[in-house]
């Protein structure tokens, strides 16, 4: 499933944290690349224990734990603890596919990228190119958002970044492993729990709904790994 979830982050946040990066001391993206990815990559990276990236990691999470939407659809269990990049002018991301694990350097801890995530930051009219380019059975979507919108899809996407022409292309990113492993069955859910919700806001909750709320819960009972 490839979604797109608006307004992640309220404004007054998202200047918060425009203003953070702005100061920020940026590296080289390739220092956190596996071997494949690091050949095509070309980009910068804020360090992920500098002072700016944990402040500005503190809002994003807390802004997706009060995020239903994003909820419903990724059912996280774990969230690796996002990151920041930066593209200028001549720097993109080829083709490639996130790792299958990712272990965080500070704690140790190790989670399956059942999920990956892109925010954006930057206002699209202030950059040129810079789409993320996400591949699927369906072809080939080029993504790009407005500032504090969220793009969520498969980490077993072929994806990549094209090159920035103008401007310069800053965003957050963080992978996730969900409590429902297989995408189909998180699709299923995704889409029961919609239905749910439009059938309660028209009928209030009738016996329908009810049961239908059992038969979501009984299927994440099955399906999730706690």
């Amino acid at each position: 499933m490839l979604l797109a979830i608006p307004e992640v982050l309220a404004p007054g946040e998202l200047a918060q944290i425009r203003a953070m990066l702005d100061d920020a001391d940026w590296a080289d993206g390739r220092l956190t690349a596996g071997t494949q990815s690091a050949q095509v990559k070309s980009n910068l990276q804020l360090p992920e224990e500098s002072v700016v990236a944990r402040a500005a990691r503190a809002i994003i999470l807390a802004a997706l734990d009060r995020s239903a939407l994003f909820f419903s659809a990724a059912l996280p269990r774990r969230i690796f603890p996002p990151l920041f990049n930066r593209y200028e002018e001549g720097m993109g991301f080829g083709n490639h596919v996130d790792n299958a694990f990712r272990t965080h350097a500070a704690s140790g801890q190790r989670l399956r990228t059942d999920l990956s995530a892109t925010l954006f930051l930057s206002d699209p009219e202030g950059y040129d190119g810079g789409e993320l380019v996400i591949d699927d059975t369906y072809g080939s979507h080029a993504v790009k958002l407005p500032a504090g919108h969220l793009v969520l899809y498969p980490s077993s996407s072929l994806h990549r970044v094209q090159p920035v022409t103008r401007g310069a292309r800053v965003a957050c990113f963080f992978w996730l492993e969900s409590l429902v492993r297989e995408d189909a069955q998180r699709t299923l859910l995704f889409d029961m729990d919609a239905a749910i919700a439009a059938l309660r806001q028209a009928h209030g909750d009738e016996a329908p709904v009810v049961a239908m709320t059992g038969i979501y819960h009984n299927l994440l009972r099955r399906w999730a790994v706690a």
